[in-house]
């Protein structure tokens, strides 16, 4: 399970260093080899091998109404290798997608990780949490 938040920078050629906790695992456990595609919020996804591939599958599965969803996602999946600099590429054409520039966050969320713009994801969750909970989190205690 992948959580926390780390704040990155991309060097000039798009790359980005996995941070030391995760690498470890995605090693050992991945070969290092990652999955990176689009996801709705503008951000970009970041999945293990596996669990992208059983992912995909789930997308593929879809049917034609969300054919929107299966051309964002698997349209846009690439694969990535940990490099032995313990790096990625993020090529250009998903880094304009995602606006990633310089300054980037990576968020652990489960078995998958988020990938944002440091300054868009602050805007993203100051107008989430503008918004309030959802109702559907009623019934939840923190």
């Amino acid at each position: 399970m992948f959580q926390g938040s780390s704040a990155l920078s991309l060097d000039a050629k798009g790359r980005m260093t996995i941070p030391t906790r995760h690498r470890a695992v995605l090693m050992t456990e991945e070969s290092g080899r990652l999955t990176l595609t689009r996801h709705p919020d503008g951000c970009l996804i970041l999945y293990p091998r596996s669990t992208w591939e059983q992912k995909r599958e789930q997308i593929a599965a879809l049917p034609m109404s969300a054919r929107a969803l299966q051309r964002l996602m698997l349209g846009s999946a690439q694969d990535v290798d940990i490099d032995s600099a313990g790096r990625i590429l993020i090529s250009p054409e998903l880094r304009q997608v995602a606006s990633l520039h310089k300054n980037v966050m990576l968020l652990g969320l489960g078995a998958h990780f988020e990938l944002w713009d440091a300054e868009q994801l602050e805007l993203r969750q100051a107008a989430d949490l503008a918004q309030g909970l959802p109702e559907s989190l009623d019934h939840f205690s923190l």
